[in-house]
């Protein structure tokens, strides 16, 4: 939890009166709100409800990227995936009104677990880290293999043109973060994708940014029991979501600016390699992963944009965060580092 002096708080008494209205007894004496510390984005706290621990989640301050933070689309999906998926937090109560504390938000159901950031705990042995890099890939092809249908979630997104469209949108964000002084490889990355896009795609639920601190794991098992963020949530090509997952994935002879992303402790003796958990996920999801190029470079794009969007956060006063000032350079070397796989110099 963040110490309550850098807290970003909200206005706590015209949420109670709000929840009042709807039935519902926010606890702002006993058990006041506290704001969890990780994560670059949306806000989350630990508020009680009626005597429940429960989750209150909300955007970031600042602007917002096109597309991002849309607790709507968030607290749609986890109204209903919670029936076919259980590692989804089931979603409680929801409100588009930014009158309440600033943004619309949503409050789910509270999951007790750890959560592994970018370092490996030491008291994890290496067997452990590979069951768990391992059992990544096992949720993820879980998720994959829910029907649309069955949750309520066929009208989610538009899986028709879904990676073309992709391709679209994070170009476009990235001129938008980067400005005037977008680099040339972002043109560039974005023509030789353009030049490749499959002709067809399979079609499942995907999370959009699924990778180890996005997971809560039991204390004592180190099983996963939630899986969280899923405002970027929709239907589209499950070869893009595990190519969203490996961007994350470190590996120890990778260049300097995948060490520098610290998002996933994966370089530490134990866990699969990229290659492993593609084998992992192949098997577990019975998908052909020969042509995966494709997916592999546009995954890593977009991850460069993303921090080049957290670095615009910093640039324009939406964050006093000095670990963003760092971003801008990061974002430069993953986009970099995209353009090597692309030309078939790393993997």
């Amino acid at each position: 939890m963040k110490p309550a002096s850098e807290q970003q708080d909200q206005d706590w008494p015209r949420l109670a009166a709000y929840l009042s209205g709807h039935g519902l007894a926010l606890d702002l004496t006993d058990r006041p709100p506290r704001q969890f510390a990780a994560g670059f984005g949306n806000l989350n706290f630990l508020i009680h409800i009626d005597g429940t621990p429960m989750v209150l989640r909300r955007p970031p301050l600042g602007p917002i990227p096109p597309g991002a933070n849309d607790m709507g689309r968030e607290s749609g999906i986890l109204s209903n995936l919670w029936k076919e998926f259980p590692l989804a937090p089931r979603c409680r109560h929801a409100c588009s009104d930014p009158e309440v504390i600033g943004a619309p938000f949503f409050i789910m159901d509270y999951r007790e677990g750890r959560v592994i950031g970018g370092e490996a705990p030491a008291d994890i042995t290496p067997s452990d880290r590979r069951r768990i890099g391992l059992d990544l890939m096992t949720v993820l092809a879980d998720l994959h293999a829910v029907d649309p249908a069955a949750v309520g979630l066929d009208g989610l997104g538009r899986p028709e043109g879904f990676l073309a469209r992709t391709i679209e949108g994070w170009s476009k964000r990235a001129h938008l973060a980067w400005g005037e002084d977008a680099p040339a490889l972002v043109d560039a990355l974005c023509d030789w994708l353009r030049a490749r896009v499959p002709a067809t795609h399979a079609v499942a639920l995907i999370h959009n940014d699924f990778k180890l601190d996005n997971v809560i794991l039991d204390r004592d098992s180190l099983d996963p029991v939630a899986v969280l963020d899923w405002d970027m949530g929709t239907r589209g090509d499950p070869l893009f979501d595990l190519a969203v997952t490996l961007a994350y994935w470190t590996e120890p002879n990778d260049p300097e600016v995948m060490h520098k992303l610290s998002q996933m402790p994966t370089a530490a003796p134990g866990f699969p390699t990229r290659a492993e958990a593609m084998e992992a996920y192949a098997a577990a999801s019975g998908r052909d992963l020969a042509d995966f190029a494709f997916q592999r470079v546009l995954g890593q794009f977009r991850l460069s944009v993303v921090f080049a969007q957290l670095h615009r956060r910093w640039r324009e006063g939406g964050t006093n965060d000095s670990k963003f000032a760092e971003f801008g350079s990061l974002a430069d070397g993953l986009l970099e580092f995209s353009h090597e796989i692309a030309q078939g110099r790393m993997d």
